[in-house]
């Protein structure tokens, strides 16, 4: 059986020749294909340990299953999809809502346990369809308007949770990763958020040195004093150890919270697919639903355990297309070295460390840029916004995801947010669709979410 873990040397292991590239079942000498997986860390790092620290979760457990999850995606796409798997942003929103209704990190898990399981069976479904079954059910002006009130349901933990804790280090911040998002070129701009995070650590520390404690909330409504950066756990942390598991538990409100993401993480899947096969000159349309029903599995091993579910990582793709090195050997180096990490708790210690003020001026722009990707979903796709078909589900879907209206369905149970406003878009996109006129039924092209990411790294 071909598991994708033969490769050929390419030339002479060196370099490749001027326009050449490195395709996936070649490789090159064993020490740059490690020096390869470690760019390719470095490249997912800022938001793969970013990710779980919004979410409440170990980041080193999440280190470590992104390693994981690597290896099973490689695996079941047999070496033909050069990828890294790290933890999903899109799942932050989920999170955040589900412990402000009272919820633990067992049951953010469980609930997104059962949205990875839900992408493994969707994947198993276009294996079988095909890709057109994805666009029947979400067409680009349902997946663009899901995807932007996921995101932008964020904006009120940027504003009442991490901002207040430090406005001017926030604000530096902020300033900074979007000048490095901006101006910097090649692979810094890729790892952009990573130095906005180091520039934060230098800020905290310098303001601590020079103005002692500040006097502010930390994550609560009564302000305290308190150092910005506290470094303390680290110097108590290990140098090897595991990290910290918990078993996933199930609440029927928590999983409705979450199930909306499963359609951003299809719109993923399919956009890092067409991506890689438009560089390598591979079609793999014929390994999206393998890839789709991968993320999910290896998301449900992850989350079973106490992880962060996984999703496909533009970042890398920027990478490849820096390097035109798409060995897949490359990516078992990176999985490796993900798993050393998590087994390292004094590197937990600094990623737990991260001021508050800092996380406010990453994420304002980092929950951003997540929202404004369905921006970009539809317009790829030319949806049509003057079209009232289009217009009213999407407008109505938003606002209900964006401002958390809720819909009190008992005393018990009630639908809100992202929940409430994903199915306002779904059902009403449906709904409007089957009886509207003639006129307004136009044509939509296949969901190809991909060619964002294909065209962003064509640019650069």
């Amino acid at each position: 059986m071909n598991l994708g873990v033969r490769w050929t040397l390419h030339g002479d292991g060196r370099t490749p020749a001027p326009g050449a590239v490195v395709r996936p079942d070649e490789r090159l000498s064993w020490p740059r294909t490690a020096g390869l997986g470690a760019q390719h860390v470095v490249a997912m790092f800022g938001a793969s340990f970013v990710a779980p620290v919004l979410m409440g979760l170990d980041p080193n457990l999440a280190i470590m299953m992104s390693g994981v999850a690597t290896v099973i995606f490689l695996l079941a796409t047999r070496g033909r999809v050069p990828s890294y798997l790290g933890c999903s942003l899109s799942f932050v929103g989920v999170a955040a809502t589900i412990r402000a209704s009272g919820g633990d990190s067992a049951t953010v898990t469980g609930a997104v346990l059962v949205v990875g399981a839900t992408l493994f069976l969707a994947g198993l479904a276009v294996q079988k369809f095909g890709a057109r079954i994805i666009h029947a059910a979400m067409p680009p002006v349902v997946t663009g308007a899901v995807v932007m009130l996921i995101g932008f349901n964020l904006a009120p933990v940027t504003a009442s949770t991490y901002w207040p804790q430090d406005q001017w280090t926030a604000l530096l911040v902020m300033l900074f990763t979007g000048l490095a998002v901006v101006c910097l070129r090649g692979f810094f701009s890729r790892v952009a958020i990573f130095l906005g995070l180091l520039f934060g650590y230098a800020v905290s520390w310098v303001f601590d040195r020079i103005f002692g404690k500040i006097h502010s909330p930390m994550g609560g409504p009564e302000a305290v004093d308190h150092w910005r950066l506290d470094l303390s756990a680290v110097g108590q942390a290990d140098w090897i150890g595991l990290p910290s598991f918990h078993a996933p538990s199930f609440e029927w409100s928590a999983i409705l919270v979450a199930l909306p993401v499963v359609i951003a993480l299809i719109a993923e899947n399919a956009g890092h697919v067409k991506a890689v096969g438009e560089m390598t000159g591979d079609s793999l349309d014929d390994k999206l639903g393998t890839a789709i029903a991968a993320d999910g599995a290896a998301s449900m091993l992850s989350t079973a355990v106490g992880g962060p579910p996984n999703t496909t990582y533009s970042e890398n793709i920027g990478v490849m297309a820096a390097t035109r090195v798409y060995s897949t050997a490359a990516y078992w180096a990176a999985a490796g070295f993900a798993l050393l990490f998590g087994l390292c708790p004094k590197f937990g210690a600094v990623v737990a460390a991260i001021p508050g003020g800092v996380l406010g001026g990453i994420t304002v722009i980092l929950y951003g840029m997540i929202g404004l990707l369905g921006a970009q979903i539809w317009l790829n796709a030319r949806v049509d916004l003057r079209n009232p078909l289009n217009l009213v589900p999407a407008a109505a879907g938003i606002i209900i995801g964006v401002g958390g209206v809720s819909l009190k369905i008992t005393e018990n149970f009630e639908l809100s947010g992202i929940a409430l406003g994903t199915i306002v878009v779904i059902t009403g996109y449906h709904t409007l669709r089957a009886l509207a006129p003639d006129h307004l039924k136009e044509q939509e092209p296949l969901l190809d979410a991909g060619t964002s990411t294909y065209d962003t790294v064509k640019s650069q």
